[in-house]
């Protein structure tokens, strides 16, 4: 059975052609940019056939001529533009036109071409400023309030996305993503801050103190663990609800993970900032966003997370190395 994915040469996306193409599924990548060579590399090394398709997911008729060629009965729609404000101020087009109608476009060409199965990626930043007060996050009771123009979109696709399946009477289901790490994430045009974890990391490599606002704490998702969770969503036709949190049972601070970089780079200094002082790591918000609760994703799939911090960090570390040592330094350009 064939999975389009859209935004497949993405951080996520990556990750999770690796996780469908692992159970010898036929995987049709869609994107703007090809993936790096060394994705394509792991991607032989999985198994399972993918195939890619260069184009824009605001273009009707290139993913309907796509779907066609590849007989695509499964779609992720995954394309996004996770903008900073400073993208906010500059291109508030781009952001809706991908997050939002190339997300319609999407949808709309899977219901013509007969496509069985929907996974709409949202995020958690639907939740927004209830993650400053809220004692965890839950599908149907936490209110959604997005702060951003791109939880925003988020929100406005998310809620297309279901409505569009009712219409089209499609299977269309939503996980709503945690704050991932992990393998593939880099600059790709479309994200424009990396997670603080991968921040810290490049920091300590390039030998530099890390300057935080805080010891923040959250519910970091391993990008591993965050595939095979929309993989269990995927693979689960007529789930009994619509939305899923897609998230960790696993919490831990910047310390922690500072700590564990320290081991692989001695001599890595961290610290919170003085008052008025500027940090060099971004944590996105001026607060810890509550933990989201994925007690429905476990209920309804049988979906389990495994990768806590050491389990993360020593695999993390271990990609890291194959990479540098199979590819050249711009085997994740």
């Amino acid at each position: 059975m064939s999975t389009m994915i859209t935004g497949s040469s993405g951080f996520v996306g990556i990750a999770l052609t690796e996780e469908i193409l692992s159970k010898g599924e036929h995987v049709v990548g869609v994107d703007v940019n090809p993936p790096p060579q060394a994705a394509v590399a792991a991607f032989a090394r999985r198994g399972g056939r993918f195939d890619f398709a260069q184009g824009s997911v605001t273009n009707r008729d290139f993913l309907d001529d796509t779907m066609k060629k590849f007989g695509v009965k499964r779609l992720v729609a995954l394309a996004a533009v996770t903008a900073d404000a400073n993208r906010e101020r500059q291109d508030p087009g781009t952001i809706i036109d991908v997050n939002v109608g190339g997300t319609i476009a999407a949808i709309s060409q899977a219901a013509k071409k007969g496509v069985e199965r929907v996974v709409y990626v949202s995020s958690g930043s639907v939740y927004g400023a209830s993650g400053e007060t809220a004692a965890s996050l839950i599908e149907d009771e936490t209110p959604q309030r997005p702060e951003g123009l791109y939880g925003i979109s988020k929100q406005a696709a998310e809620a297309a996305a279901l409505r569009l399946g009712r219409l089209y009477d499609i299977d269309v289901v939503a996980g709503r993503l945690g704050t991932c790490y992990g393998p593939w994430e880099r600059e790709t045009g479309f994200r424009d801050t990396l997670s603080a974890l991968l921040q810290i990391l490049r920091l300590a490599q390039r030998g530099e103190e890390a300057v935080l606002p805080w010891n923040s704490t959250r519910d970091w998702l391993y990008v591993r663990d965050g595939a095979a969770g929309l993989k269990a969503l995927l693979d689960r036709p007529r789930l009994p609800h619509t939305m899923y949190n897609v998230a960790a049972t696993f919490e831990f601070s910047t310390d922690d993970w500072c700590a564990l970089v320290r081991k692989q780079h001695p001599g890595f200094r961290w610290r919170n900032a003085h008052d008025g002082e500027p940090a060099n790591v971004n944590l996105y918000n001026t607060y810890d966003r509550a933990s989201m609760r994925i007690a429905r994703l476990v209920n309804d799939t049988g979906f389990t997370p495994h990768y806590d911090l050491a389990k993360a960090f020593a695999d993390f570390q271990a990609w890291r190395t194959t990479i540098e040592s199979t590819e050249s330094s711009g085997a994740l350009k």
